[in-house]
């Protein structure tokens, strides 16, 4: 499923997503970390670039959210010849203490709700290369 996104002007580096938000209100209920999660659940090959245009930062932000969540055993980057293969940790206990009773699976289930299939997202699948001849 590819990552949903809309395209908007760039503002200050960042494009910017469309919000169902009122007009003034900037804030939203989950972290630009969660928003980089909830899109590579979506699509474990997709580009940074492209995460970054869905979640409404830049290509730098998302590199910098994607070391910290790898650091902190969220996720593992595979190199696939000149892509990268994120493997999203289900089982980690989210860090906060009133939601550490609570796993990455547990937030992206409710938040990708019944589409999300889970047992798919733990372990990259492998992409056949082709043959150098």
């Amino acid at each position: 499923m590819p990552i949903a996104r809309t395209k908007q002007p760039k503002t200050s580096g960042a494009s910017r997503v469309q919000s169902t938000a009122p007009v003034g209100v900037d804030w939203t209920f989950l972290t630009n970390h969660s928003h980089v999660l909830v899109c590579l659940a979506q699509d474990p090959e997709a580009r940074l670039r492209d995460v970054a245009d869905a979640v409404g930062v830049t290509e730098r932000a998302v590199q910098r959210i994607v070391a910290d969540l790898e650091s902190g055993g969220v996720l593992t980057r595979r190199r696939d010849g000149r892509r990268n293969q994120y493997s999203l940790h289900l089982d980690r206990p989210l860090r906060h203490p009133l939601e550490s009773h609570r796993t990455l699976r547990d937030l992206l289930h409710g938040v990708l709700g019944k589409d999300f299939h889970l047992s798919t997202r733990t372990t990259p699948t492998a992409r056949p290369r082709n043959p150098v001849p």
